[in-house]
């Protein structure tokens, strides 16, 4: 389905008609330009690329020039292919008017990277419980994770410390709720993934 690339900006809350609260999520939404047409014949697939935000012209290797002139397009910092549009042209210009109040629409973005946690905090995991009983350091470990001699080894997938966040993450079936095209801001019912200012892509 046809997408944007845009930019997280925060959270806010607007009232409905009926009174009621809604939390929002400010998402800044293009404009993209349609850098690149894909097809079967030459690329074995059909896409279309676009780009968002303009980047500095000594940021900009010499290749991606030259691939940014043949869309007669401004240097872009962040390419992403989309596998269903309708009708574009190479160098077209692609807004929120592609959604409409009421839609509803995915969301991809990366989570916040937390580092390396444990189990409690990554899991949910309760610890060992005890404090007495010689259990003087052991709250928040995750106990035993595995069998015995068979089969002598930990399984793949076992629940254990490691990197948390820092992750691909998309959240469907969110509400668009307002859209100010002349800002290129779209505000939909719900959380998306990610920090302020990061990346997102937004899809029907």
């Amino acid at each position: 389905m046809p997408g944007l690339i845009g930019k997280k900006i925060g959270m806010t809350s607007i009232f409905s008609e009926e009174g009621n609260n809604i939390p929002c999520t400010i998402l800044e939404v293009g404009p993209c330009t349609v850098t690149q047409i894909k097809n079967e014949e030459v690329d074995g697939y059909n896409a279309v690329q676009i780009g968002y935000e303009e980047q500095k012209d000594h940021r900009i290797s010499k290749s991606l020039k030259g691939h940014f002139s043949k869309a007669k397009s401004p240097n872009l910092k962040k390419l992403i292919e989309f596998s269903s549009f309708e009708e574009v042209n190479l160098g077209d210009t692609l807004t929120t008017e592609l959604f409409e109040e009421g839609d509803y629409v995915e969301v991809v973005g990366t989570s916040k990277g937390k580092g390396f946690q444990g189990v409690v905090k990554r899991h949910g995991f309760k610890g060992v419980n005890d404090a007495t009983h010689g259990q003087h350091n052991r709250q928040r470990h995750p106990g035993s994770i595995g069998a015995a001699s068979y089969p002598a080894r930990v399984f793949k997938g076992m629940r254990m410390g490691g990197q948390m966040g820092n992750d691909r993450v998309k959240v469907e079936n969110l509400q668009v709720v307002k859209i100010m095209a002349d800002r290129n801001l779209i505000l939909v019912n719900g959380s998306v993934p990610g920090a302020n200012n990061s990346y997102i892509t937004i899809e029907k």
